[in-house]
């Protein structure tokens, strides 16, 4: 098992959320991040003053799913998510030993 965490922009999230569910992916955690990397924030403008916002707000994903959906998952996202300038986000790969459901105590891909 896989666990894919995308930081996305925020306004793309809806996108990206259509096209993963019209993969097959049945579930997902959407968490509210905010940070800064090549983007390096922004200039706004307020009351006739311009300041920098240095902390940019960012949607981040995290689905679980199994080795062999890793690319075309991937592909989706980045396909539905992409803007082609600075601050379109990363995606992070990384490998799960188990899942359990608490309810119930079932394991791996029966818990999800």
């Amino acid at each position: 098992m896989k666990k894919i965490e995308a930081i996305i922009r925020p306004f793309k999230l809806n996108e990206v959320k259509l096209a993963l569910v019209k993969e097959g992916i049945g579930g997902m955690t959407v968490i509210k991040v905010s940070g800064f990397g090549r983007q390096k924030g922004q200039t706004e403008r307020y009351k006739g003053s311009e300041y920098s916002i240095d902390i940019i707000d960012k949607i981040k994903i995290e689905i679980i799913i199994s080795d062999d959906k890793v690319e075309k998952i991937v592909e989706t996202i980045i396909k539905a998510s992409k803007t082609g300038e600075i601050g379109d986000g990363k995606i992070f790969i990384s490998s799960i030993e188990r899942v359990i459901r608490i309810r119930t105590n079932d394991l791996n891909f029966e818990a999800l």
